[in-house]
């Protein structure tokens, strides 16, 4: 199984933005954990982070024949993101959306997923486990569908 992990706008400052909101670990710490996790169960994952939707949108569509499964923290583009939640139906792709904060626990605009209604599901409230969390989803329904 072969999982792309795509990160959104402002992820890259991850351990030195708002740590008490977002956690300390920086985003290649997350990626390390992710590649550790998924090496015990033979999982190929790859990431992209960018702060761009345009190249966000282009990951997706050219994710699908590619990769088994899209685990997407778009950040703030999950509230705003037709084009993001458009390629996400347009490319078949799997995908599963997660979050490092409870959003349904934060500001009112925060609470809309613009791409949630194109995800298979969706995981948030549990730090940098939410990546973890997200790569279990992906292997529990991939084992599901064979």
């Amino acid at each position: 199984m072969k999982v792309l992990f795509l990160n959104g706008p402002n992820l890259n400052l991850l351990g030195q933005r708002e740590p008490e909101i977002y956690g300390s670990m920086t985003l290649t710490d997350i990626e390390d954990m992710v590649r550790e996790h998924a090496d015990r169960h033979n999982v190929e994952v790859v990431f992209h982070q960018s702060n761009h939707e345009g190249e966000l949108v282009t990951q997706v569509q050219q994710s699908a024949g590619d990769y088994d499964y899209v685990i997407l923290n778009a950040a703030a583009y999950t509230h705003t993101s037709i084009a993001l939640k458009d390629a996400i139906v347009g490319s078949g792709v799997s995908a599963i959306e997660i979050h490092l904060t409870n959003v349904h626990a934060r500001e009112a605009y925060r609470r809309k997923s613009m791409i949630a209604q194109a995800c298979i599901g969706s995981i948030n409230g549990f730090g940098a486990s939410s990546y973890i969390l997200g790569l279990e989803a992906a292997i529990l329904h991939n084992k599901a569908k064979h």
